[in-house]
């Protein structure tokens, strides 16, 4: 049995990382070209997508993805938003392969990942009916700390101390 590869984003992931990004939100009928306001980014709902590197990576934080069977499955990011406060972002897995944990591998090396860098504290959103990923962020020590509408959309707000 094939394993999943986790690596660091690679410029050339682009287009892969976007037609991910897409298929992800569509299985909650969103379209992040017309949902503006669903992930936070006002002017440009996806204008961390085109500057991975400095949004990401090169802003003390990390950008994941995830290679099964030589296909980039699933992704997941860190996002820098203070010296000991980051937000885990853009979790996603193809559709097909959900229920394999690659979420959670995914989900994990972030956490790990932020305690390497000094994070004390890690918040995220998911929205309201996506349960499977609720349980995810649950089963990892997340907190649900609140709810709230981003456009038309509820948003279930978590947050997680982390032991550094």
């Amino acid at each position: 049995m094939n394993t999943l590869l986790i690596r660091r984003y690679q410029a050339e992931d682009n287009g892969a990382v976007k037609a991910l990004h897409y298929a992800g939100i569509k299985q909650f009928d969103a379209d992040a070209r017309t949902d503006a306001g669903l992930f936070g980014v006002e002017s440009s709902i996806d204008a961390d997508l085109d500057d991975i590197e400095n949004v990401y990576i090169r802003n003390s934080g990390e950008f994941l993805v995830g290679i099964y069977e030589e296909k980039l499955v699933a992704m997941g990011a860190l996002k820098k938003l203070s010296a000991t406060r980051a937000e885990i972002k853009r979790m996603r897995v193809y559709p097909d392969y959900q229920r394999h944990g690659f979420g959670q591998i995914i989900l994990q090396r972030l956490m790990e990942t932020a305690s390497q860098l000094g994070y004390t504290e890690l918040c995220l959103d998911t929205l309201l009916q996506n349960t499977p990923a609720q349980k995810l962020y649950e089963k990892h020590g997340f907190v649900r700390t609140g709810q709230k509408k981003i456009g038309r959309f509820d948003v279930v707000l978590y947050e997680k101390r982390l032991n550094c």
